[in-house]
This record gives structure tokens, C-alpha cells and sequence, in this order.
């Protein structure tokens, strides 16, 4: 869940398994996890899927939503985005650039880390030099490539200024992303990982449970629970189970149907973030059939947004309009809202050649979205003359295989702002997160200038002609836009409802129980 490009899943229980063990998976897992000292009101157990060897303490890796929680715990990134993807004081208390925008002077609040240690802008430093390095793999590097680390500076221990190879007025944005948590200079390894946050570590076992103890003199105050335990429960059934029986009280990434079950049940809620996850249908618009343009929008008109949105979704979501970040910052709200034209689809599919074609779709149960979705899409596309095969693909490494293979698959990727999302998925430069082959000179060229102004009107405008660009040819359509639901108990407060990878998502420093 940083990462979180697309929302990370792993490997699930099998599912007749927990149906045949009720409550039996949950309390397998949970029964050997923690000491028993604590009082309930002390120790927070929330449960997470898991990953295994896959799973990572590394704050610059976060391979899984898991790993990124665990992250928070521990660390602090320098801002943290807010729930309309703008960036708020963390770790720097203020900044400031250039009229350009190519220069960052960045003021350090007073924090210590676990050790005892003074934050210092050479710890600043230390963190951006190792996220861009090639063998960190950091799933941040890509909004540090125009970062300028040789020009960079301590000017103070607690001033830093960072210089841009290009002026970029967003700059901040970029330091509050998943993965970009400060660590203590010339640190290597995080078996034990040492860091600024509200916990500080205490034991960890992959694939197992992790345990926090609160950090009493966090900077923004200690947390009101003394310890955080994380827990692996990977199947949806066994972490609801786990929380309406006492054995958890947060429970992690609900499907719409998950949420339900909890309406009126009075010992556990839903909390829902609305418009956070973003369902795709993703063409390859470099490779046959898709990339004839008449067919990529036969599938635009062929598909029920709406059908899908109450049948897929619940109805715990909203109807998409083939962009990215409905109701965040610089979303074009006034595009007019795409809608079924069956007899205009099917036009388009005999210009094409393409009646009664066979396309196979990609699909996996990576999101617990796309099962549901996939007998929609392959019954509305056959209503339009296009005969949809579906092949499920393993969950796991879904979405890298549908970088290299993908032809037609769905996608779906939780909350980024619009300008981290554009930077990362369809600059020509930065192609790490291409799924539908689509580049254009002009993206890029609105990209830069719309991130070089002060102007926040023309920098407005810039993104929005750039989206309705990417919706018109980038092959990525987004026919809905669901709830983020997590479950909570009813004695747990101090929890509000948040978009994936927002600051207040997965964030336990204010919890309280009882």
C-alpha cells in the first residue's frame, strides 16, 4: 500500500481454507504474536497483509503498505501531503526558494532521533544522496532527478539548502512521498532501524509480527499507546474476523464488500476515504490491436462507468472520467463526464476491422476490485462486437508483468498528487512506471513549464490541458474511483479516514484505546 504506484498486495490465504477454519487462520496467526504484559489499553494490534521475504524495514525500499506503515512508525519524511495532495511542515518546519524555484532553503525543527541523536541537515543530505543511489532501488529516486547533490549544502545543522538542475516551484511535494523517510547519516543497515518517529523499534520477524514501543520524546509529543504491534493476516475474511473478535483493532485495506459487513455490526466501523483509489483499464497504445486509436475508444464508449461503479464497486466509490486524481489539486473538474454510446462503439469497432475480435484481458486477484470488474468489462465489450478473453495472471508481481507484457489489463493505483503521478508514469525520462507505451514531447513540455511557474492559475492550466491529453491518448482509462476502507474498533479514536499515502494514512502516533 508507496510506494504505493499501484496498491500492493500480496500473496493471500487460500481463501477456502479461512471459509473452512472461520475465525481458525486469524487466531493461528495472532496466537503466538507478542508478550501478554500489556494491558489492553497499551498495546495497539493492527493487522496487515504480508510478504514474506518480500518485506522490507528499509525505509527507502517499502515494497508493500505494510512495509510503508511500519515506515511511519519509525521515521519522518521532511513534509507529509495532506489529503488534497499539498505538502505540510514534518521534519522541516519551513521553506523557501529562488524566484526560479532552482534553489531550497529548508529550516530543520528540533528532533532527536531514537539514539538520543540531534536531526542535522547532514542527515538531510545523507538520506537524498542514498534514495538516488542506483543501489538502493529507492521507489522515491525518480522525483529526485533533476536534484543537484554535488551543489547542495549544509548551511547550518539545521539549515540545508538543495539545488535543482531545473526550477521546480513543487519541489516540496517531492520530499513527503512515501520512501523518502530521513534516516541518520551513514546508515547502512535497518535490521534495527533508528529514526525520528513517533516508535521507535523493538522486534521484528519477516513474513511475522513487528513490534513498536512509543518514542517518549518524539517531537511532536509521545504517542498515547505504548506499543504498536503489527500483524500478518493476509486474507480479507481473517482480518475482519480477527477485528470483530477482539484479537485486533485496525484492520487494513477492506474491499467494498469487506466495509459492508461492518455497517451496524456496533463492535467494529468502516472508515472510508472517498475517491482513493483509482480502477484502470490500460491499453498498450504501441502494440496491436490497441494501437489503432478507433478501437482504444470503442473500449472508452463500450464500457457502463456507472454498472461498474454499483456492481464492482458497491457503490462505495465514484464514476471515473479517464484521468488520474479525481478530487485532488489540479484535477480539471469542469471536463465533460464521458458516458455510454453502445451504437457509436460498435461503429468504431467495424472501422476497425475488429468485429467479433478476440482480446485477451490481463487481470489478477492483486486488487480485490478486478474479479468483479472483469465479468462487466468482458460482457459490455461484447455487447460492442469485441469478444474479451480473461486470463489471470499470479498476484504476485501482477504489475510488473503487465509493464513488460501487457497488452490490455487492468490497473489500479492508490492516492499521489497529479504532478508526482505525471512525473513518474508519463514523462519520456521517466518511464518506470509505463503501462500503456504512451510518450509525448508536448507532456513533457507542458509538465516543466506548469512545474516552473509561480503562477498557480497558468500552473493550473498546464496540468489540466495535460491530462485531458493523457485522456485522450494514453490508453489508460479510469471507469471509477473507489473508497479507501480500513476497519476500526469501536474503542479505538484518534484514527480519521485517509487516502493511501497521505501522512494521515496508517497513522497510529495519535491512536487511543479504551
Amino acid at each position: 500500500m508507496l510506494p504505493a504506484i499501484p496498491p500492493r498486495t500480496s500473496p493471500r490465504i487460500g481463501r477456502r481454507a479461512v471459509l473452512a477454519g472461520g475465525l481458525g487462520a486469524a487466531a493461528l496467526v495472532l496466537a503466538g504474536c507478542g508478550g501478554g504484559s500489556s494491558s489492553s489499553t497499551d498495546r495497539l494490534r493492527v493487522a496487515f497483509a504480508a510478504g514474506g521475504s518480500r518485506e522490507s524495514l528499509d525505509p527507502h525500499v517499502l515494497p508493500l503498505y505494510v512495509d510503508q506503515a511500519r515506515a511511519k512508525a519509525c521515521f519522518d519524511t521532511l513534509t507529509g501531503w495532506s489529503q488534497d495532495m499539498t505538502p505540510e511542515p514534518r521534519l522541516a518546519q519551513s521553506w523557501e526558494s529562488d524566484p526560479k524555484g532552482t534553489r531550497w532553503r529548508l529550516t530543520l525543527r528540533a528532533a532527536k532521533f531514537h539514539d538520543g541523536r540531534d536531526l542535522t541537515a547532514d542527515d538531510v543530505l545523507y538520506t537524498l544522496k542514498r534514495i538516488v543511489d542506483p543501489a538502493t532501488t529507492g521507489i522515491a529516486a525518480t522525483l529526485f532527478r533533476d536534484l543537484d547533490l554535488t551543489a547542495s549544502r549544509a548551511m547550518s545543522p539545521t539549515e540545508v539548502e538543495l539545488v535543482l538542475r531545473r526550477p521546480n516551484t513543487l519541489f516540496p511535494l517531492a520530499l513527503g512521498a512515501p520512501g523518502t523517510e530521513i534516516v541518520q547519516q551513514g546508515a547502512t543497515g535497518f535490521e534495527r532501524p533508528v529514526g525520528t518517529g513517533p516508535f521507535r523499534f523493538d522486534s521484528f520477524t519477516p513474513g511475522g509480527p513487528a513490534l513498536y514501543r512509543a518514542f517518549d520524546g518524539h517531537w511532536d509529543g509521545a504517542p498515547a499507546i505504548k506499543e504498536l504491534e503489527f500483524l500478518p493476516v493476509n486474507e480479507e475474511e481473517a482480518r475482519i474476523g480477527a477485528l470483530l473478535s477482539g484479537q485486533v483493532a485496525y484492520a487494513h485495506d477492506l474491499t467494498p464488500a469487506g466495509a459492508a459487513r461492518l455497517d451496524g455490526s456496533g463492535r467494529a466501523t468502516a472508515l472510508a476515504a472517498p475517491a482513493a483509489a483509482n480502477q484502470f483499464l490500460v491499453m498498450r497504445v504501441d502494440k496491436p490491436p490497441f494501437a489503432d486509436p478507433r478501437l482504444r475508444e470503442a473500449v472508452r464508449l463500450g464500457i457502463d462507468r456507472e454498472e461498474l461503479v454499483r456492481v464492482a464497486l458497491l457503490g462505495r466509490g465514484r464514476v471515473g472520467n479517464d484521468m488520474f486524481g479525481q478530487g485532488l489539486q489540479y484535477y480539471p473538474g469542469t471536463v465533460p463526464q464521458v458516458t455510454r454510446d453502445v451504437e457509436k462503439a460498435k461503429a468504431l469497432v467495424a472501422q476497425a476491422g475488429a468485429q467479433n475480435a478476440t482480446v485477451e484481458l490481463q487481470t489478477s486477484g492483486a486488487d480485490p476490485v478486478f474479479d468483479a470488474a472483469t465479468a462487466l468489462v468482458v460482457r459490455q465489450l461484447g455487447e460492442i462486437g469485441l469478444k474479451v478473453s480473461a486470463r489471470q495472471l499470479p498476484e504476485d508481481g501482477y504489475f510488473k508483468t503487465i509493464r513488460k507484457q501487457g497488452v490490455f489489463s487492468q490497473n489500479s493505483t492508490g492516492t499521489l498528487p497529479i504532478p508526482d503521478y505525471i512525473g513518474r508514469r508519463m514523462l519520456t525520462s521517466t518511464p518506470t512506471y509505463d503501462f500503456t507505451g504512451y510518450r509525448s514531447p508536448k507532456i513533457d513540455e507542458l509538465y516543466y513549464a506548469a512545474t516552473a511557474t509561480n503562477d498557480d492559475g497558468r500552473r493550473a492550466a498546464g496540468f489540466a490541458k495535460i491530462m485531458e491529453l493523457l485522456r485522450a491518448d494514453s490508453g489508460a482509462l479510469v471507469w471509477g474511483v473507489r473508497d479507501w476502507n480500513v476497519g476500526v474498533a469501536s474503542g479505538l479514536t484518534g484514527l480519521t479516514p485517509a487516502r493511501p499515502n497521505t501522512f494521515a494514512w496508517a497513522n497510529f502516533a495519535k491512536a487511543r484505546l479504551g
